[in-house]
């Protein structure tokens, strides 16, 4: 089954680039190519790819924005932010608006590739780098941020530790619990964010600012 994906970046050897290294790859084809927010908005009309790749810094409606707009009106539209910004506020500021994946233009071939498969699975991507920014972000926040959801200092721990796509056993090899208190602790953060899955807890995590 073919993946139809969509970029927009307002750089032309940028959009040629990703375009010629995704169209020599199986299963994955460029579909369409836009330059700004209008074209997008626009050609997703009569265009609806399985995935856009889509740059921050555009020309006329920036792409914080923009995805947010998108995501109202293309329900199963999956969009990775792909960008030279690396600031924490524009990666939470994306993800609060439903994106589900951020990777920087220097990533590689085969991290793209797996990103495109993590967000058509139902699961988020964050590139390695900026995984790492934004843990060590949270390490300099208080647990519920001045919000009505309060985590145990345990609780918190744990919640980074999914954040780092631990296991149940890491996670308990990491903190000197058992495995049955992680599982606790899991369940405890799922009830208190309203949360169905780990997938789940990451995002609303990042919307909630506690993480």
């Amino acid at each position: 089954m073919t993946t139809n994906i969509a970029i927009t970046d307002d750089h032309e050897m940028v959009l040629r680039g990703i375009e010629t290294m995704l169209n020599t790859t199986a299963e994955i084809k460029v579909t369409a190519t836009y330059t700004n927010a209008k074209e997008t908005i626009e050609g997703l009309k009569n265009n609806q790819p399985d995935v856009l790749l889509l740059d921050i810094n555009l020309p006329d409606i920036n792409g914080i924005d923009l995805s947010k707009q998108l995501l109202k009106s293309h329900k199963d539209l999956k969009i990775i932010a792909l960008t030279n910004f690396d600031d924490i506020t524009y990666v939470k500021r994306m993800f609060k608006n439903g994106i589900h994946g951020y990777l920087l233009k220097n990533a590689d071939k085969l991290e793209l590739v797996t990103a495109l498969k993590t967000v058509l699975s139902g699961e988020l991507y964050i590139q390695k780098s900026i995984n790492a920014r934004l843990l060590n972000h949270t390490k300099t926040m208080p647990f519920d941020n001045g919000l009505n959801i309060k985590l145990t200092r345990r609780e918190h721990d744990v919640l980074i530790a999914i954040s780092e796509e631990l296991t149940t056993q890491q996670i308990s090899e990491k903190l000197f619990i058992s495995p049955k208190t992680v599982e606790t602790h899991r369940m405890n953060i799922m009830s208190k964010l309203g949360a169905k899955n780990s997938v789940g807890i990451v995002k609303i995590a990042i919307e909630k600012e506690l993480i």
